[in-house]
């Protein structure tokens, strides 16, 4: 069973991506008191219940009881739930946006300044952002881009539970990704951008991938990192973690990072008992 706790910021999705997770078959609940954590835990984890899988929604509606929050994370921890943290965030602006478009106030705004409730908000759940185990940016995401996500990482991965390797490509000048947990910059490679006939094919494209690849350079760093990562992955498993997500940047994200990550994930899928996916953030732009 997987149990979700679908939390972040006031308006940046929450909501929009419970019913996503209902629509996928997850026994859902939103604003869940936090006095009733354990006892919802409890309930769920009961063979006789039936639920294949939980999605909790827990945010700062809760008002001053969130406080006891971190607390109740513990009580479950030691009833044996191994639960994932989904962080929804989204930049100020766009919040305040959303929030203009609906003409509703922020929760912690009280009449006042909505960029005020933010800001404050943002202090609160603080801690949730740093023990998220997926926190996913919906300021610049489609309905149907934020679902592809939702189902590749909650559905499609639930038979490689509880931990997941994704290997996302990036270009640094969009800016790296917010759930990146490790970021690795490749830009110290050779630059097929350079050469006309390639600037317009993508690191999925063989004749970038051999000029890529053909430096030492390439092959030393490849090696290095697949190293590294195969000696991380077990202690953060250890710590509890439930998946990692890689960056891997250069410039513009379409030829070098793009390779790179190819290539790793090809190394990780073949040596790792786990699930890895291999994403292209920037790839089109």
């Amino acid at each position: 069973m997987r149990f979700v706790i679908v939390t972040g910021m006031s308006g940046s999705g929450k909501s929009t991506v419970s019913k996503m997770l209902e629509d996928e078959g997850y026994f859902c609940v939103d604003n869940l008191p936090i006095q009733l954590l354990g006892k919802f835990a409890e309930i769920a984890l009961d063979d006789e219940t039936g639920v294949n899988n939980v999605a909790v929604g827990i945010d700062i509606r809760n008002g001053e009881t969130f406080q006891y929050l971190e607390e109740e994370l513990v009580k479950i921890r030691k009833m044996g739930v191994i639960y994932e943290i989904l962080f929804l965030d989204a930049d100020n602006e766009t919040l305040i946006k959303r929030y203009k478009e609906t003409r509703r106030d922020h929760p912690l705004s009280r009449g006042g300044r909505i960029e005020d409730g933010i800001l404050k908000e943002r202090k609160i759940i603080a801690f949730l952002r740093e023990d998220a185990t997926y926190i996913i940016d919906t300021s610049h995401l489609l309905t149907r881009e934020l679902r592809k996500i939702i189902v590749k990482r909650f559905v499609e991965e639930t038979e490689a539970y509880p931990f997941n390797i994704m290997i996302l490509s990036f270009g640094f000048k969009y800016g790296i990704p917010t759930d990146a947990d490790l970021v690795f910059d490749v830009r110290f490679l050779p630059n097929p951008y350079y050469d006309l006939s390639l600037r317009n094919l993508t690191g999925n494209d063989a004749p970038i991938q051999d000029f890529v690849m053909k430096y030492s350079q390439s092959q030393e760093f490849l090696d290095k990192l697949e190293d590294m990562l195969k000696f991380l992955i077990p202690h953060y498993i250890d710590e509890g973690k439930m998946g990692l997500v890689i960056g891997i940047g250069c410039t513009g994200g379409k030829h070098r990072s793009v390779t790179i990550a190819n290539k790793i994930y090809e190394r990780m899928q073949k040596d790792l008992p786990y699930k890895v996916h291999c994403e292209h953030k920037d790839i089109t732009k």
